[in-house]
């Protein structure tokens, strides 16, 4: 989530416009540069081997069972479930995350003349029916404290003003926490709660809690809950710490055994454009490429070492950037900065969850443009972006992934025989690769042809035709159905193999995934 105060995000629109200008106009030029204009070098192609036959190992899909949204009440609404049906049937969406399930506007709690403990779970009721109608499971983000529950006043900066406060009496906190969980398994039974994550509370390291010290706060916040869930049923599965920048996990792990707290699994976060110092404590420039990745590692070497070395790690918040940009979140830039981010997460975490899948999100206030940096696979309007693309592509890989590590490549068979590869040509935010040339030679395959689709500024890019219609502000009902057409990814093209052999030029910026039909293999 955005780390932003509220004011600067008062983002000129003017400002805002000639942004997504430069944008398009340096994604035009260069997808359209001629390769005369390309250094000699970079013409020089790439031959990658794939050989059909070669060993694999499993290769889930940790980065696309999970996805993160705003908050709890925003899942009533119509436009977050028509997006989150979107997503659905694009990727393969399992949980699905938010904060806020107890604000005051959830209506959960209140307390009657006497100071008794009044609950009402029928906005919780209408947040996961919704879900679980979906298709999908919720994150149980317990967050954030009910206003008549606090101790203090104390609230985040978010334009819907969450209390970070610790309770005023753990007693009201434990009860709460009790009935809700009783509630879930009375309504949807205890087969189906017990396959739910419930994380205790979310980034409690940040202003997200106002507890002092912060750490062992939290601890105590931690414990209650967690001894709270189980004493209700052993099988409720919880975690934390929830943290941002990667933070804690190795104290959290080392408390809960030290002290016999329950938990079953730990969480974190991080974004491309945390910085060395917040993360590691050190003043190395981590470029957005990395950043995610060696935080991943970081923690899941610090589980290693832990007390509990086999503890889940769930990753409840990524992306590329914290910080609303158009360059970043709204552009072609995501799909090869996504796929890198899954080349060298691979193996190193359970889940990772996008933030967020909707646009439908209202931390700075109200949305006022369809692009204006928004973490959303899609935009107001279900607008599909290129990120939303890169997960569409990216959903097509294998279940098995080729043992040969490649840089900027994923080699990926699927259960049906079939090899999927995904090629990508990163350039850091602002600048420009030269097309990156890719020879692939295949081995041991029957099939003479591919299927080649392709994301990059001149393909399913979105901001292309909504610059072209002048970027309105507020898109009518006809200009939406025009910039959701131009968002899509073009249909995949058939190209004939060469002697075994494809060519491809992958422009800045662009990711291609080429897929050939085959037979399963023998078990």
């Amino acid at each position: 989530m955005s780390r932003f105060l509220p004011a600067k995000y008062r983002t000129d629109r003017r400002s805002e416009r000639s942004g997504i200008s430069r944008l398009i106009t340096r994604s035009i030029a260069l997808v359209t540069l001629t390769l005369a204009l390309t250094p000699l070098s970079a013409q020089v192609p790439e031959t990658l081997s794939v050989d059909a036959t070669a060993p694999t190992r499993p290769f889930p899909h940790y980065w696309e069972r999970m996805f993160g949204s705003g908050r709890a009440v925003l899942s009533l609404r119509d436009s977050y479930r028509q997006d989150l049906r979107t997503v659905r049937a694009a990727t393969a969406v399992s949980y699905v995350r938010f904060h806020g399930i107890f604000n005051d506007e959830m209506g959960v709690y209140s307390e009657g003349p006497k100071g008794e403990a009044i609950y009402n779970f029928s906005y919780v009721d209408q947040a996961y029916d919704g879900l679980l109608a979906s298709g999908v499971r919720p994150i149980v983000e317990l967050s954030f404290m009910p206003r008549p529950l606090a101790a203090h006043d104390i609230r985040h900066s978010f334009w819907y003003r969450p209390v970070v406060s610790p309770p005023k009496d753990y007693g009201g906190w434990d009860a709460l926490i009790t009935a809700f969980a009783k509630h879930l398994i009375q309504r949807y039974g205890i087969d189906e709660v017990s396959r739910w994550y419930f994380e205790v509370w979310n980034e409690p390291n940040l202003d997200f809690w106002a507890g002092q010290p912060k750490q062992s706060t939290y601890w105590m916040l931690y414990d209650q809950t967690a001894k709270s869930l189980k004493a209700v049923d052993a099988r409720i599965r919880v975690g934390g710490p929830a943290t941002a920048q990667a933070a804690w996990v190795g104290a959290f792990i080392q408390h809960c055994k030290q002290n016999n707290v329950p938990v079953d699994f730990v969480s974190t976060h991080v974004y491309g454009d945390d910085t060395a110092k917040d993360v590691f404590g050190t003043t190395e420039h981590i470029t957005r490429e990395h950043m995610v990745c060696r935080s991943v590692q970081k923690v899941h070497a610090e589980i290693q070492a832990s007390p509990m070395p086999s503890m889940p790690l769930i990753w409840t918040e990524f992306n590329a950037s914290w910080n609303n940009q158009v360059r970043v979140t709204d552009s072609p830039y995501m799909g090869p900065w996504l796929a890198e981010t899954v080349r060298q997460c691979d193996g190193l975490v359970q889940d990772m969850s996008y933030w967020t899948f909707s646009d439908v999100f209202e931390e700075q206030g109200v949305v006022k443009t369809p692009f204006y940096g928004g973490f959303g696979l899609l935009a107001v309007g279900g607008i599909p972006k290129p990120s939303f693309n890169a997960f569409s592509l990216l959903h097509q890989l294998g279940e098995q992934r080729f043992a040969q590590e490649t840089q900027g490549a994923l080699l990926t068979r699927r259960d049906d025989g079939a090899l999927v590869i995904a090629l990508w040509n990163y350039a850091d935010v602002g600048a420009t690769s030269p097309s990156r040339n890719v020879v692939l030679d295949f081995k041991h395959v029957s099939t003479r042809a591919a299927r080649v689709q392709q994301l990059d500024p001149a393909h399913g890019n979105v901001l292309v035709e909504y610059e072209k219609m002048g970027s309105p502000t507020y898109p009518t009902q006809t200009q939406l159905t025009q910039l959701r057409a131009a968002a899509a990814l073009p249909a995949p093209r058939t190209r004939t193999l060469n002697a075994g052999k494809l060519t491809l030029e992958i422009p800045s910026d662009g990711v291609v995934l080429v897929t050939l039909a085959g037979k399963p293999p023998r078990r």
